[in-house]
């Protein structure tokens, strides 16, 4: 390698690095190609993922923008030169591409290409990708260049690694989508478990009172009365059985993550603004983070379903080893004192029960037109 066995080295350890610190499969495709186009310095790179159609379920190009990329059209067929590394498994090291053979040319907005390195990437027996590089950077004395031996050894190398790479990716996604599935399954048990009981005494305790309305209003009222009661056992009910899921997503995810994607459906869900901002967090405890997510969701209905907020501002920050949670919104306030006198918590015991129940506190600042603060500070594991 012409930039010496050390600083090839540890160019070669970075772009492994970098494949090994992604789990999403695009993230991975990506993180490949731009590692194979500065290792071996080339102007271009590529990487198609073959489907069974004769066509790329995924292609991921570096080296050229996203408006020429626009430009060139659709993605390529499994033709040419393409085809013979995804069918015949080997290397193509080719001194100009446009003299081959199998060249059938490319869309006018395409870049010109010359010199030409590519190779599949298998797991196993099958073929999961080509990878392939064009135009090294590399002009000598006249005016020719090309990939070498040495560069077709590196690449073979980093193949290697992408097939793992990109495995991992694809079994972490297929994970998660089970993952995802078996928590749509608990979730639909448990609401069964939890609410069908009480919407069906609701269901006759209405039709009671229906038959009663007219005979005997005063029972008919105590009905009405029963049907309101079931009907909060049962939202109560619901509220529990979805709150003591875990996310999958704050387990893969973590926690900053994750409130980020649910305040950015919230922002995109209401006509309310939902920011989030985020400084210096560390990862938590399991049992913590889940309390502060726990809470962030609860403080965060309380203020886009009750107080007509027009901005809702959550931020978590780093305190200590901990992390401080706050969640403030325009609203109309309340006094938290009425609210307790009046039997309406608005989720507050529960939000006080989750910090508490991790060694944290959480504190309420609210008053009549002055909007809301809860705060939730957790200290560190």
């Amino acid at each position: 390698m012409s930039q010496g066995p050390r600083s090839g080295l540890a160019a070669v350890s970075s772009a492994l690095l970098a494949m090994s610190r992604h789990l999403e499969v695009r993230d991975v495709l990506k993180t490949i190609v731009a590692s194979a186009r500065e290792l071996l310095d080339a102007q271009y790179a590529a990487l198609g993922v073959p489907d069974d159609h004769g066509g790329f379920s995924q292609f991921v190009v570096d080296g050229v923008s996203d408006r020429q990329w626009k430009a060139i059209g659709p993605l390529p067929r499994q033709h040419g030169i393409l085809a013979s590394m995804l069918h015949e498994a080997r290397v193509e090291r080719l001194a100009d591409v446009r003299k081959d053979p199998r060249f059938e040319g490319w869309p006018s907005a395409h870049p010109e290409l010359a010199d030409f390195l590519g190779l599949p990437i298998r797991d196993g027996d099958e073929i999961i990708g080509a990878l392939f590089l064009a135009n090294k950077n590399c002009p000598r004395r006249d005016g020719g260049c090309g990939f070498t031996e040495d560069d077709e050894e590196l690449l073979a190398i980093l193949a290697q690694h992408a097939a793992i790479a990109l495995t991992n990716a694809r079994l972490y996604e297929r994970s998660r989508e089970l993952t995802i599935a078996e928590e749509r399954s608990r979730l639909a048990h448990e609401l069964h478990d939890a609410v069908s009981q009480k919407l069906f005494s609701l269901r006759l305790t209405a039709q009671a009172a229906a038959a009663l309305v007219d005979r005997d209003p005063a029972r008919a009222k105590g009905e009405l009365q029963q049907v309101a009661a079931l009907a909060a056992e049962a939202a109560d009910e619901l509220r529990a059985a979805v709150v003591e899921l875990r996310p999958a997503a704050l387990d893969e995810d973590g926690l900053v993550a994750t409130l980020r994607t649910q305040i950015q459906v919230l922002d995109r869900a209401h006509t309310a603004r939902v920011t989030f901002d985020s400084r210096g967090v560390r990862a938590l405890p399991a049992a913590q983070e889940e309390a502060l997510l726990r809470v962030a969701q609860e403080a965060l209905h309380n203020a886009l379903r009750h107080s007509g907020a027009d901005h809702v501002d959550v931020s978590l920050t780093r305190h200590g080893s901990g992390a401080v949670l706050r969640v403030t919104d325009d609203g109309s306030g309340f006094d938290p004192r009425g609210v307790r006198r009046a039997g309406r918590h608005l989720g507050l015991v529960s939000m006080r029960d989750r910090a508490s129940g991790v060694g944290g506190r959480l504190t309420v600042e609210s008053a009549p037109g002055k909007g809301t603060t809860i705060e939730m500070e957790v200290p560190g594991g």
